[in-house]
């Protein structure tokens, strides 16, 4: 029996942030006879009657470390494919005292700008390390392999759009976290003059950072609604109502958000050079210069765009994730 073990946070289709965990847990069982998910929290609605959850969620760290350790421990006969620890590091850290002596690949994916002490010890002990491409990875190492960033195309699709008329409807998906540069962003739509601003996201310990940004789209005057977070349902009725998408994370992160209102037809306009093989020049930016935004958003065609959508259907759909993460752990 192939049989697969995937570590993650969260599978919840109704998670602002985590849902779309769901389709790439989908597309893995449909490649093994078993797909084992080791996770905090587990809503397997809708999922394949071919994978089972363990659920390690508890009051403390500690406690659900433990849980973690006992419940791959018991998953690990018969001998599965590999482990699988997707976007948390800590989980390679647990799992490698059990899982490197039996010669099980032990993969991380990873796709992140922060390089800390967890993710430098999980790249000495995982076999493999998986993220969009080389640069998404925020350490140097010759474990590291770009597979793309596993969009479900079928949640997405290319919408008419609001129209040529009228302001430029803007777009920002994501935490308030001063990584995301937010500030450069509100001063370069006001530049460019004719521009409404969407922002959506969670402040969770970000709620200072959020305060000063109302004051500052304020103070600069600009057409801005700085929400809250959203339904993962409800992001393709945003992109549809949007002439464009910015992003303006820290460089090497490659936000998911991106790929996905790409995979919309929507233009995006991001900072990262992470993008620069989906994106042209003209929609890419340099990050801490608000004048360089606001001439793309003067100049932006707000036609969609469905050669991005070719793009991430060729390079980043979640069935070729999928195929990556397998031939990663077969190989070995």
């Amino acid at each position: 029996m192939r049989r697969l073990i995937f570590a993650t946070q969260k599978v919840d289709p109704d998670d602002s942030v985590l849902a779309a965990t769901v389709p790439m847990v989908a597309a893995l069982a449909a490649r093994v006879d078993e797909l084992v998910v080791l996770c905090d929290v587990a809503v397997p609605a809708g999922l394949p009657a071919n994978v089972r959850f363990h659920e390690f969620g508890a009051a403390t760290q500690g406690q659900r470390g433990a849980k973690f350790i006992a419940a791959l421990g018991r998953e690990l006969r018969p001998r599965p494919l590999g482990v699988v620890a997707h976007m948390i590091p800590l989980y390679v850290v647990l799992a490698a005292p059990l899982v490197r002596p039996a010669r099980i690949p032990l993969v991380l994916w990873y796709t992140h700008w922060k390089g800390h002490t967890v993710v430098r010890l999980a790249e000495k002990l995982a076999t493999d390390i998986l993220s969009v491409d080389r640069r998404s990875f925020p350490l140097s190492s010759p474990k590291v392999r770009g597979i793309g960033h596993g969009i479900d195309l079928r949640e997405f699709e290319c919408a008419d759009g609001p129209g040529a008329e009228g302001p430029v409807r803007a777009l920002v998906l994501g935490r308030y976290s001063p990584a995301k540069g937010l500030e450069t962003i509100l001063r370069g739509a006001a530049r460019a003059g004719g521009v409404q601003l969407e922002i959506h996201g969670s402040d969770e310990t970000y709620v200072a950072h959020k305060r000063e940004l109302v004051r500052l789209a304020a103070e600069l005057g600009l057409d801005a609604d700085l929400g809250g977070p959203v339904l993962r349902g409800d992001i393709s009725r945003l992109f549809a109502e949007s002439h464009v998408l910015i992003n303006n994370m820290e460089p090497g992160a490659a936000d998911k958000v991106v790929y996905e209102a790409a995979a919309s037809c929507l233009p995006v306009l991001a900072s990262s050079p992470i993008f620069d093989d989906l994106l042209p020049d003209e929609l890419r930016f340099d990050r801490d210069d608000p004048e360089s935004l606001a001439v793309r958003l003067r100049s932006l065609d707000r036609r969609r765009r469905p050669e991005l959508r070719e793009h991430v259907l060729g390079h980043h759909s979640v069935e070729r994730w999928a195929d990556g993460v397998l031939a990663t752990v077969e190989r070995r």
